[in-house]
């Protein structure tokens, strides 16, 4: 079983994604000294206020670490053939290392030729079904960038995994069926079990967790009877409920009996932007 960290713990993600993303930044150097400059590229398809802010920061820390930054737009009216000839640019553009299309697109746009049309060797994200695919084979390739800032906070808080038993609450292909891949992988060692919002008796599967991560976008889903004493909570839920970011889990309530929790925001929303980082170094290194 694992140990869990002190009672009541904030795991802030601020503080351990700068310290993934100082490495990050130290790489970059190393490619630097030798005469190799590091490019990301995003693309933003419409206004939405929240793309628009998770954008701005990206660029923000990228160019922080040292990274080439490009923020390229294509209006919320763009056709399909559009937002896919922008992404074969993008895989023809040789100061562009790893790239995104940032999510979610407009309505009468289809995410998934377009996200397949990236190239694997340029896939920021780690969401192209080629390396998702040899994430699950065990290859080496761009993991998803979200699950890799929560093994990262994991980590930073000297949370072990090997084994815990990890209840993952949320089944996304972003998120969640990642994560419970990565950890269950040897070297990681946990023992996963996937729920989800139609899960029967979610609180006795919760219940059961050493870390639980929740992943499901349904605001203040879990409380505090859905939680082990001691248990490590990472919360992964970003809604927005007037105006304000809420996560899936009840901070205030969860907090009273968890050995740790990740707020929202400021927990693994840092992890994902450093996870990013980290893969656009990776893949700039070959």
């Amino acid at each position: 079983m694992a140990t869990p960290t002190p009672s009541g713990r904030v795991l802030s993600g601020v503080e351990a994604g700068a310290v993934l993303r100082a490495e990050a930044a130290g790489r970059v150097g190393a490619l630097a000294a030798l005469g190799k400059r590091v490019g990301l590229a995003t693309l933003l398809v419409g206004d939405d206020p929240a793309s628009e802010a998770y954008v701005r920061i990206k660029h923000r820390k990228a160019l922080e670490a040292g990274i080439r930054s490009y923020d390229h737009r294509l209006p919320a009216t763009a056709a399909q053939h559009e937002v896919e000839a922008f992404v074969e640019e993008l895989n023809r553009d040789p100061e562009v290392d790893a790239f995104l299309v940032q999510l979610p697109l407009p309505a009468h746009l289809d995410p998934a030729p377009v996200l397949e049309r990236i190239l694997p060797g340029k896939d920021a994200d780690g969401l192209h079904p080629h390396n998702l695919g040899r994430l699950v084979l065990g290859l080496p390739a761009p993991r998803p960038a979200t699950p890799t800032g929560i093994l990262r906070l994991l980590d930073h808080y000297d949370v072990p995994t090997r084994g815990a038993r990890v209840v993952v609450v949320g089944r996304s292909s972003l998120v969640g069926r990642p994560l419970s891949i990565m950890l269950s992988a040897r070297g990681r060692d946990a023992t996963v079990s996937v729920a989800h919002t139609l899960t029967p008796n979610l609180a006795e599967v919760t219940r059961d967790a050493d870390i639980l991560v929740v992943a499901a976008g349904f605001p203040g889903l879990i409380r505090a009877e859905h939680v082990k004493p001691g248990a490590v909570v990472i919360d992964v839920g970003t809604t927005r409920v007037d105006s304000a970011l809420v996560g899936d889990v009840v901070f205030e309530d969860v907090i009273a009996v968890a050995g740790g929790v990740s707020p929202v925001p400021g927990g693994v929303g840092p992890m994902t932007i450093a996870g990013l980082l980290w893969n656009t170094v990776l893949l700039a290194e070959g």
